[in-house]
């Protein structure tokens, strides 16, 4: 179902009953972090297919009527919600395709096909095109939208659920933006039971679509450029999640490769956790002190990063 504002808390708690044997309560680990009262770092890339993408493709298939995947499922992902529906596809022994762009990590993609998923590659326009129709003709089955639809959103959450229950007293939470779905999952969450947080997106500065937005007063195309930060950036805010965006999310928060790397290094040497680049952004966002000072929750999107990548930052 196309988003049209806001998931209602009670869809975000029910899907919380739909995940709960897929998806683990991930675990909030404080980071110690100079500037910064505590820093809390909730740690999807603990969950079994190394991303959040767990939860709102589960919920969402969950949800589907049963005649809806009588031909299987799809989706269009650069990789992780392409391991979650492939990986729910082959627990439920269904068929499933996937839209991929161009240049995709191997990282990502190669235990998609090893699920059984069809896989196709196009160019990074025709593979953005599907998300703003909906869909592609190559795709067959049921198609999850990755980011705006309202079962994947109450999915995703579902986290803002598990920060609530354990940190009541948070004061910011700073969520990766690659096309809101996640963000304004958990601002759904956050606002509904604790309208005083905030919640940031976190960009990185070589895509940054929100902040154009954001700053424009509308979305509009910006200059994409590809780097080893592969989970989010993209051209432009998808036009259906920019009012969301806009009513629920607290700003942007820009941060650059070098920002992110260092980020990722501090997860590794300090919290002994391997995150991939959007997760990375997230602390990166938060460590730069403009999500405040407080208690602040930085969500670590996933874990999924070539080794040969992690190597190199590490370097």
């Amino acid at each position: 179902m196309a988003i049209a504002g806001r998931v209602p808390l009670d869809e975000i708690r029910a899907a919380a009953l739909r995940i709960a044997d897929s998806a683990v309560r991930s675990p909030l680990l404080r980071l110690p972090a100079e500037g910064i009262d505590e820093l809390w770092l909730k740690l999807e890339n603990l969950q079994p297919i190394g991303s959040f993408k767990i939860r709102g493709a589960g919920n969402a298939l969950a949800a589907a009527h049963p005649d809806a995947l009588r031909h299987g499922v799809s989706t269009a992902s650069a990789g992780n919600m392409a391991r979650a529906v492939a990986w729910y596809a082959r627990r439920r022994g269904l068929p499933c395709s996937v839209l991929v762009p161009e240049g995709a990590p191997a990282a990502k993609l190669d235990p998609v096909a090893a699920l059984g998923a069809r896989v196709i590659r196009v160019p990074f326009d025709e593979w953005w095109r599907a998300l703003e129709e909906r869909g592609h003709p190559l795709l067959t089955g049921h198609f999850v939208h990755p980011v705006a639809d309202v079962a994947v959103m109450a999915g995703n959450g579902t986290i803002g659920l598990e920060i609530v229950d354990e940190l009541a007293d948070v004061d910011a939470v700073v969520v990766p933006f690659g096309g809101g779905g996640l963000s304004c999952g958990i601002a759904s969450a956050l606002k509904a039971l604790r309208p005083q947080v905030h919640v940031f997106a976190a960009e990185v500065a070589t895509a940054a679509p929100l902040s154009a937005a954001l700053a424009a007063g509308r979305p509009v195309r910006i200059e994409h450029e590809r780097s080893w930060v592969d989970g989010i950036g993209s051209g432009s805010v998808l036009d259906e999640m920019w009012p969301v965006a806009r009513e629920l999310l607290d700003g942007s928060i820009v941060v650059t490769l070098d920002e992110t790397a260092a980020a990722l290094r501090t997860l590794v040497q300090r919290g002994r956790v391997v995150a991939e680049g959007a997760g990375a952004a997230a602390v990166a966002a938060a460590l730069s002190g403009r999500a405040g000072t407080g208690r602040v929750v930085a969500v670590v999107s996933g874990g999924l990063i070539e080794p040969s990548v992690l190597s190199r930052l590490m370097r």
